[in-house]
């Protein structure tokens, strides 16, 4: 247990972390790969090309520095980090690793001595929240031991088809290479897919979340492709290799489906919203809620008939898709959408095209001119006691929970899940 002595000596480091957090973590992850460079095929080397992965560990340091008292408000956060581990097959001694390069890490940058009373404080509480991420995963582990059809660790898939979805989307469906069960996921979640990547000739891992609910029969992710000409930034390792390298009959890894970003309550109303790629957990959850209970197998008894000839159709829940992107030739997944909406009475959908081309009609391809602002939209489409779910980039998923909020939504009633933001934290 840290003493008040060291629990004050880590608070003191909240202005250092707070002016100099990813400069050091910079440094640490620097470190730690080039003393154990093992571990290059756990991190993901495009995160640490653009600094992702260093700003999101050095705002877990600094979140943890600030409640070192109360460690227990970062629970949420520590539920994310540690699905997201299990992912990535991350294992106890690993936790050795990264104390002993964060410590270090800190002696060099601070230029202290490692038998320096902060070191000692620190070297306390990095032990307890490791001991905090291991148990949690140990947790999410033996649920996975516990479902039929899932694994431990990595598996092998093979890419039994590819269809474009947009310029920028591809969608792949993939199927277990030794023919055995898939487990049953909840709409929402998502894989770490393992590749090995030509430009680095090392394996690299990155998360995607199912666009599909549970089939039994395969799984589908759809990736978007990174074009540095077009985003100012540099291509995804993993997406590039996908999207460039791998075809139908190649194979992958994956690890088991997991993850915190699932519906919550089917039996509700739900209102989706998205921006671009972000549309992929939410066209499972979409196809999740329309299926839901209505399996034409199942086998219905002679006075179940009787009894649904003479009742009335009990209404299903409104399911609301709002969906934002740049236009129709990066509208992934459209007509399925468009085609599920004349299918379902009780779906509707409203989108946003930021830049709209000449043949796109307003009313039929797009419903709104501009970026996505929730303010201007009928309340039909906003009920209070619905529940909520944003993916997106970050900030689009700030200025939708703003506008939710300001709207009366409670921020219970409001689920995030934000991609692209740095992988592993510690």
């Amino acid at each position: 247990m840290l003493s008040q002595h060291q629990i004050d000596l880590i608070k003191s480091t909240v202005p250092v972390l707070r002016e100099n957090g990813v400069a050091l973590t910079d440094y640490f992850y620097n470190r730690m790969l080039t003393n154990n460079p093992q571990l290059k095929e756990t991190f993901n080397m495009g995160h640490q090309r653009s600094g992702a992965q260093a700003k999101a560990l050095a705002g877990a340091v600094l979140a943890y520095a600030e409640n070192i008292e109360d460690p227990s408000v970062l629970a949420p956060v520590v539920e994310l980090i540690c699905h997201k581990h299990v992912s990535l097959n991350i294992q106890a001694p690993e936790y050795d690793i990264v104390g002993e390069n964060l410590l270090h890490s800190i002696s060099e940058v601070l230029s202290i001595p490692m038998d320096h009373e902060l070191i000692e404080a620190w070297g306390l509480a990095y032990g307890q929240l490791a001991d905090l991420f291991i148990a949690t995963e140990q947790k999410i582990y033996q649920e996975h031991q516990q479902t039929k059809g899932s694994w431990l660790g990595w598996r092998d898939f093979v890419i039994s088809k590819k269809v474009k979805e947009s310029d920028e989307i591809t969608s792949f469906y993939l199927v277990p290479k030794d023919g055995g069960a898939l487990p049953e996921y909840k709409a929402g979640q998502y894989v770490t897919v393992r590749v090995l990547v030509p430009e680095l000739g090392i394996k690299q891992p990155r998360q995607y979340s199912l666009s599909d609910c549970a089939s039994g029969n395969y799984f589908r992710i759809s990736v978007k492709r990174e074009n540095a000409k077009v985003e100012g930034q540099d291509p995804g390792y993993v997406s590039s290799t996908l999207h460039q390298h791998l075809n139908v009959n190649d194979v992958v890894e994956l690890s088991a489906p997991t993850g915190n970003f699932f519906l919550v309550n089917p039996e509700k109303t739900n209102v989706l919203i998205s921006a671009g790629v972000g549309l992929t957990p939410m066209v499972a959850m979409l196809n999740q809620l329309l299926t839901e209970n209505t399996d034409p197998s199942a086998k219905i008894s002679f006075w179940q008939k009787i009894k649904a000839q003479f009742s009335p159709t009990e209404a299903k829940p409104s399911v609301h898709f709002i969906h934002a992107t740049r236009g129709s030739r990066v509208h992934a997944m459209k007509n399925a959408i468009q085609g599920l909406a004349e299918q379902h009475d009780n779906l509707n959908v409203f989108v946003a095209y930021e830049h709209p081309e000449q043949q796109d009609v307003l009313g039929q391809d797009y419903h709104a001119k501009g970026r996505l602002d929730l303010s201007t939209l009928d309340r039909k489409w906003l009920p209070e006691n619905a529940d909520y779910y944003l993916c997106g980039p970050m900030p689009f998923m700030q200025i939708q929970n703003k506008a939710l909020l300001a709207l009366g939504i409670p921020q219970e009633n409001i689920h995030s899940e934000a991609f692209g933001t740095g992988g592993v934290a510690l």
